[in-house]
């Protein structure tokens, strides 16, 4: 075993390496370990929240990850009605919301890392489980290295086996319901619009990307066992008017949808962060934003921590610590209880019922206060 690091967090996903960049930047040693040998650049997450681009800012890549993406400006949902597309509300976001591919944000959070700890990033290095030790913990990795920390940051994602072998609880929930995503060259015209499709058959989300390229998400009635880009531009196609060109898919998902929240966040001196710490459907882009909100949190708490250098808390720190935490929890609850409704209002509906609730949502968000707080809660603002 080396040197004991102030702070090791393992994953270099967006939530560890927002934490890493954060931590170093007020003069920590970081040490980040990464079981991947190269980042990945299937696009997963893309949409950042206003509350999520602060935290950005305060780690310096704001500017950075704002050039690489597309400002929504406005959301739509429409509606087919007689063979024609009606418009059933339109909300305006202020600030917008950045659709920015994941790798290009964990690029930019990598790079800001390099400049801050040159050496803190070491990829294709698997960490198996944390221990507790005095003043500590230990990180064990799957080739026998262990790597010391005052604090350990568990970004491991959603299927932890650092949470797992610290024995934290964990409420899992599967939900019912299936979607299939893709992202085709964007012939629609909506520019830097987010569109919504409310369809008896199930919504159709659109989305624009960097590019030229639109990433639509349709809800389906069972798992895709073996989707195709033309299957998705079919179904597309038959509820909106609207059909992606296949030969331009290039990136496609099946997915269903499992809601993962851990009871507690802290163990000793290990912090579940991300999706070990709480994973939400990805239906309305709260789940990475969380996991940043929670690095704003945590991050003052630990760094005063490490330079008191107590090798036990006092009470004080114990009661803010567990007021933070209970906020965060609370704020995970919330995500993924809004999540839910999400999914749930794009659920297939008999036509005669989806009509009557299209009517009601064009009567309801003409009122502008009602508008306006509906777009601050689904950028996570309200």
């Amino acid at each position: 075993m080396g040197a004991r690091h102030d702070i090791a967090v393992v994953g270099a996903g967006p939530v560890g390496l927002c934490f890493a960049v954060l931590l170093a930047d007020l003069g920590l040693d970081v040490a980040v370990l990464e079981a991947r040998p190269q980042r990945s650049r299937h696009t997963r997450a893309i949409g950042i929240h206003p509350p999520g681009l602060r935290v950005l800012a305060r780690a310096g890549v704001a500017e950075t990850v704002a050039a690489a993406g597309v400002p929504l400006r406005e959301g739509a949902a429409r509606t087919r009605d007689s063979g024609a597309t009606r418009t059933v509300a339109r909300i305006a976001f202020r600030p917008p919301v950045l659709a920015v591919p994941q790798w290009a944000t964990e690029q930019a959070l990598e790079d800001r890392l390099a400049v801050l700890a040159p050496a803190a990033l070491r990829r294709g290095v698997r960490a198996v489980r944390a221990e507790q030790q005095e003043g500590g913990a230990v990180v064990r990795c799957e080739d026998g290295e262990s790597v010391a920390a005052r604090w350990v940051i568990a970004a491991d994602g959603a299927r932890s086996p650092l949470r797992a072998g610290l024995g934290i609880p964990v409420r899992t929930r599967a939900l019912p319901d299936a979607y299939l995503m893709g992202d085709f060259a964007d012939a629609t015209g909506d520019g830097e619009r987010a569109v919504l499709h409310l369809e008896a058959a199930g919504i159709v989300e659109s989305f624009p990307l960097p590019g030229g390229v639109r990433r639509w998400v349709a809800h389906v009635p069972e798992p895709a066992l073996d989707p195709s880009a033309r299957d998705l531009a079919r179904i597309v196609g038959e509820r909106t008017g609207v059909r992606p060109d296949p030969s331009t898919c290039t990136m496609l998902s099946a997915f269903t949808v499992t809601e993962r929240l851990a009871a507690r966040l802290r163990s000793g001196r290990v912090l579940l962060a991300g999706d070990a710490a709480h994973e939400v459907s990805p239906i309305g882009g709260q789940g990475m934003n969380l996991g940043w909100l929670d690095a704003e949190a945590f991050v003052p708490l630990i760094a005063a921590d490490v330079r008191a250098r107590r090798d036990a808390p006092g009470p004080a720190w114990d009661e803010l610590w567990a007021a933070t935490e209970a906020e965060r929890l609370r704020a995970a609850w919330s995500a993924a209880r809004q999540a839910r409704v999400n999914m749930a209002l794009g659920r297939a509906l008999p036509p005669g019922a989806m009509a009557a609730r299209n009517t009601a949502f064009r009567a309801l968000y003409r009122v502008p206060w009602l508008a306006e707080r509906t777009a601050a809660r689904f950028t996570m603002q309200g």
